[in-house]
C-alpha cells in the first residue's frame, strides 16, 4: 500500500486558488502527524487534496525550505533558468553570494550544481503528484463522472505543465513519468531515449477537450489555458501549421475561468501589481500568491525573494539584475519602432559611468515605455516608492550593474497586504505577486511567431501591433511625481521620460520573413522581459535556424563586457567582468545538464545530454 506525506490538510484546499479570510493557506507548510494511506484519500474530498497539492508546486517551492540552498533553485518563475541564464538579466548581488549561478550566466554550468538537481526534483514532484491524483481517483468512491472527468484533465493538464518545463530545461529527450509507473513495482527510473513532446501535446489536448471553461476558483486551470499551453508544446515542437488553429482559437474565443473574455489587460502594469491581477482578463495562467496568511511567507513567491533591490521596498538581496543589453534594446528610432541590430551600438546612458552617487540626468532618448515598468533605473519612480536615487538601492553595483528588478515588487501603499517575512528573516521579502506562467500577451506573440513561420505575415503584424498599441497608450507610461521629493502627493500627467511606441505600417505583413521573425522575436523579449522566458525563447528559435542561440549570446556576452563602468575601488574603467572569458558553445549549451545526481540514483538508465 502507498502513503502519502503531501503538505497538505483538504479542508482548506480552496484556500491556494482563492482568497478565503477564514480559511488560511498554513496547511501547505505543516507537517503531517503521519503518513496518509490511499484508503484514506480515496474519497472526493482526499482526490481534491492531492490535486491541490499538484498545483501548489506551480511556484516550484517544495518541502518548504527543502532545497539545499533556498527556493530560487527551482522557482516557477524560473529566473535563474530564462533571465540571468540569457541576455535580459546579471545575477546581481555581490560576488559571494550564490556563486553557482554566475556557473549558469557564464555557460560554465556542469551536471553537479545543486540548483539543477533541485529543479528536477520539483519538476518530477509535480509530474508523481498529477499521476498519484489520477491512479488514487480511480480507487475514490462518491465521485461523479462529471466530476472524474474534470479532475482527469487538471492532473492530466499539470502533468503535461511539469513535463514540459522539464523540456525547457534539459531537452525533448527527458523521461516522460505516466501514472503506470509508481516507486512500488521497481520501475519508477525511465529512460531518456526518445522526445516526450508527443505525449505532452496529447495530455494538454485531452484537457483543451474535456475541461470545461468556466470553475468556480479562479487558479484552477480551464478548458483555455489547457488549449493555450497545448498550443505552446506544439510551437516547441515545430508543428507551426497546427499551432496556429489552436492559438488563434484562444485568441478568438478563449476565455478566463470567470468567463471574461480574454485580452490584453488596460495597462501594462496591471499585470504585476497583487492589487489588479486577480480578475485580470491577461490571465491566462498564475501561481495564486498570497501573504497574510500565517505561513511564514510560504505562500507567497518565496522562490523571488532574493529579486529586491538593496533599498527601498526592502533592505536584500539585490539579484537578478537587469543587462545592459536589455535596457538598451528598449530604445526606439523616429517612428517609435525597436532598432533590432543596432540598438546597443551606443548603450542608453546609465550612471555607471559616473561613479555612481555624481549628478546624474536620465536621457532624454526616446525609449519604449515598458522600459520603466521593468527596470528599476536612476532618476525615475520606481512605482510609487520615490524616484529611483541609483547605487545606493544596489547591493553590488560593480558585481550586476545599475539597474534593479521591477515586476516582482508590489506598490508601497500596498505594502501591509502584499508583502511578508521569507522564512522569518527577510522581512516584506515574500509576495503576493502571482506568477504569471502565462498572460494572453503571450499568446498573441507565440501566434504571431507560428504566423510568420507557417501563415500570414499580415496576421502576425496585427498581433504584434495589438501588443504594441497597448504600451503606446498614455495610461501605461510611467509618470513622474507631483513632488519628487515626495511621492505621497502622487503623479502627474506627465510621462517620465521621453517614450514613443511605434505600430508597424506593413513593415511585418510586406517586409521580408527575416526581418517578421525579428520583429516578433524583439516583441516577445520587450514584452515579456524580465519574465523568465527569454532562454527558453531563445531555444525554440535556435530550432529554425540553428546558431542562433549562440550568436545572439556571444555577442551579448561581447557587449556586455565592454561596457565602459567604474571599478569600485581605482576609478578605472572597465567591462562586466562577471562574463569575461564566457562562451556559449553551440550544440551544446542550448539546455542544462541533466543532473548528475538524477544519473546516479537511475543506476545510470538516464543518459547525460551535454558533454561536460
Amino acid at each position: 500500500m502507498k502513503f502519502y506525506n503531501y503538505k497538505v490538510l483538504i479542508p482548506c484546499f480552496a484556500v491556494l486558488l482563492i482568497t478565503v479570510a477564514a480559511c488560511k493557506k498554513s496547511f501547505l507548510e505543516i507537517n503531517p502527524k503521519g503518513p496518509l494511506s490511499e484508503s484514506v484519500l480515496a474519497t472526493k474530498a482526499g482526490v481534491d487534496g492531492l490535486l491541490i497539492g499538484t498545483y501548489s508546486l506551480l511556484d516550484g517551492v517544495y518541502n518548504g525550505n527543502g532545497n539545499p540552498l533556498g527556493p530560487w533553485e527551482s522557482a516557477g518563475s524560473n529566473w535563474i533558468y530564462g533571465s540571468v541564464a540569457s541576455d535580459d538579466a546579471h545575477k546581481g548581488s555581490t560576488y559571494d553570494d550564490q556563486p553557482e549561478i554566475y556557473a549558469i550566466e557564464g555557460y560554465a554550468s556542469t551536471s553537479v550544481l545543486n540548483h539543477f538537481n533541485s529543479k528536477w526534483r520539483a519538476v518530477y514532484n509535480g509530474v508523481q503528484r498529477a499521476n498519484d491524483v489520477l491512479r488514487i481517483m480511480r480507487k475514490a468512491s462518491g465521485i461523479a463522472p462529471a466530476d472524474t472527468l474534470q479532475i482527469a484533465a487538471e492532473a492530466r493538464f499539470l502533468r503535461g505543465f511539469y513535463h514540459l518545463e522539464a523540456v525547457k530545461m534539459w531537452g525533448a529527450k527527458v523521461p516522460y513519468v505516466g501514472e503506470n509507473i509508481t516507486y512500488e513495482n521497481g520501475n519508477f527510473n525511465v529512460p531518456n531515449d526518445a522526445s516526450i513532446l508527443p505525449q505532452i501535446e496529447a495530455d494538454f489536448k485531452f484537457a483543451a477537450d474535456n475541461l470545461t471553461a468556466s470553475k468556480a476558483q479562479i487558479g484552477r486551470v480551464n478548458k483555455w489555458a489547457a488549449t493555450a499551453f497545448w498550443g505552446k508544446a506544439l510551437m516547441i515542437d515545430q508543428k507551426y501549421a497546427e499551432a496556429i488553429p489552436v492559438l488563434t482559437s484562444v485568441i478568438t474565443t478563449g476565455t478566463t475561468p470567470a468567463g471574461v473574455k480574454y485580452d490584453l489587460a488596460a495597462n501594462y502594469e496591471d499585470n504585476f501589481d497583487p492589487t489588479a491581477q486577480i480578475n485580470s482578463p491577461e490571465v491566462v495562467l498564475a501561481y495564486q500568491s498570497s501573504t497574510q496568511d500565517q505561513a511564514g511567507g510560504w505562500n507567497g513567491n518565496a522562490g523571488d525573494a532574493l529579486n529586491f533591490p538593496g533599498g527601498g521596498p526592502a533592505s536584500c538581496c539585490g539579484f537578478n539584475q537587469p543587462s545592459f543589453d536589455l535596457v538598451d534594446a528598449y530604445k526606439v528610432d523616429a517612428a517609435g519602432l525597436p532598432m533590432f541590430g543596432t540598438y546597443n551600438a551606443v548603450d542608453l546612458k546609465n550612471d555607471m559611468g559616473i561613479k555612481g552617487t555624481d549628478a546624474f540626468t536620465p536621457t532624454t532618448e526616446a525609449i519604449d515605455s515598458r522600459l520603466d515598468w521593468t527596470v528599476g533605473r536612476r532618476g525615475i519612480p520606481y512605482l510609487d516608492w520615490g524616484v529611483h536615487p541609483g547605487e545606493s538601492w544596489v547591493r553590488g553595483q560593480y558585481s550586476g550593474g545599475p539597474y534593479t528588478p521591477k515586476k516582482s515588487i508590489y506598490m508601497k501603499a500596498a505594502q501591509a497586504s502584499t508583502s511578508d517575512f521569507y522564512a522569518g528573516w527577510a522581512a516584506n521579502q515574500t509576495t503576493a505577486n502571482n506568477i504569471n506562467l502565462m498572460r494572453f500577451a503571450d499568446v498573441l506573440l507565440l501566434a504571431a511567431e507560428a504566423n510568420v513561420e507557417a501563415g500570414s505575415q499580415a496576421t502576425a503584424e496585427i498581433y504584434i501591433n495589438r501588443v504594441r498599441t497597448r504600451a503606446a497608450s498614455p495610461q501605461s507610461m510611467v509618470h513622474t511625481y507631483v513632488d519628487a521629493s515626495d511621492p505621497s502627493k502622487g503623479f502627474t500627467n506627465i510621462p517620465a521620460a521621453n517614450y514613443k511606441v511605434g505600430l508597424y505600417t506593413g513593415q511585418v505583413a510586406g517586409g521580408t520573413k527575416a526581418f517578421a521573425r525579428e520583429a516578433v522575436r524583439f516583441e516577445r523579449r520587450l514584452e515579456l522581459g524580465m519574465e523568465g522566458h527569454r532562454f527558453f525563447d531563445l531555444q525554440r528559435y535556435d530550432m529554425v535556424q540553428p546558431g542562433y542561440m549562440a550568436s545572439t549570446l556571444n555577442a551579448y556576452i561581447a557587449h556586455e563586457t565592454t561596457v565602459p563602468i567604474f571599478g569600485p575601488k581605482t576609478g578605472t574603467q572597465v567591462g562586466y567582468s562577471i562574463l569575461l572569458g564566457a562562451k556559449f558553445t553551440q550544440g551544446q549549451d542550448e539546455v542544462f545538464p541533466i543532473p548528475q545526481r538524477q544519473i546516479d540514483i537511475s543506476g545510470g538508465m538516464l543518459k547525460p545530454n551535454q558533454n561536460k
